[in-house]
């Protein structure tokens, strides 16, 4: 069994996309982020950067295994099942470069536009144009990569795929269109029909708010420094 602590974001989709996949046994905790529940001290001693997703493998070999961060989660899960990543080296190298693009460039860049798009107050035109344009490069990145192929890696759909594909899931919502970039439309459509990855996408939606965050949420998502994180954790700096 799997604990698999989870908030329905594209980052959580992920980890989720990959679970459904594999039929993998997993009991979902929720973690509320904004409510300030990935502060809490059960989360933290599997995550430290208090960010989802996270899993407990409660079937490893030695005892139980708690793996952090979304690349991560998804290279442990394929190389312990044998599942959605080639054994060949070079495959497996070329898919080790899609995870590190996805959560070094296109996760980030995502993230932020979601920010100034979805939540930051007041005029940010500077900080809109950056974004979309580092959206949109990360776009591009991914159309030449899909030129004459279905898959990003080895001509199989793999744990690259699953990564890359939440944030390209919502480019509308972000204020980008794919009108450009006809093989990721393409890519994402396909993806998007698969059963597993519409459950997994479906994971928790009772869980949102219809609402958007207000001032104390906002302050918990995005006011996050070293002080406010150890307060919140109720543990002391440099604890364990």
């Amino acid at each position: 069994m799997i604990d698999f602590y989870y908030w329905p974001t594209p980052n959580g989709w992920k980890a989720a996309i990959l679970l459904e996949e594999l039929g993998a046994p997993y009991n979902t905790i929720p973690v509320d982020i904004a409510r300030g529940d990935q502060f809490g001290p059960e989360f933290l001693a599997v995550s430290p950067n208090n960010r989802i997703p996270a899993i407990v493998d409660r079937d490893a070999p030695g005892g139980p295994v708690g793996v952090f961060e979304s690349g991560a989660i998804l290279h442990y899960l394929a190389r312990k099942t044998g599942r959605f990543m080639s054994p060949d080296p070079a495959l497996e190298k070329e898919t080790l470069e899609w995870l590190f693009w996805q959560v070094g460039n296109q996760g980030p860049m995502a993230g932020q536009l979601s920010h100034f798009v979805n939540y930051a107050p007041g005029d940010n035109a500077y900080a809109l144009e950056r974004y979309r344009n580092e959206y949109d490069r990360c776009l591009g990145v991914l159309e030449r990569r899909l030129e004459g192929r279905d898959w990003l890696v080895g001509g199989a759909y793999s744990i690259a795929d699953m990564i890359c594909w939440p944030w390209v899931l919502i480019a509308k919502p972000l204020t980008a269109s794919l009108d450009a970039f006809p093989n990721v439309r393409r890519w994402r459509q396909t993806v998007k029909e698969r059963p597993a990855v519409r459950r997994a996408v479906d994971l928790g939606k009772d869980y949102r708010r219809t609402a958007p965050p207000g001032e104390e949420e906002r302050g918990i998502l995005f006011r996050q420094t070293a002080a406010t994180a150890t307060e919140r954790s109720g543990r002391p700096a440099g604890g364990r």
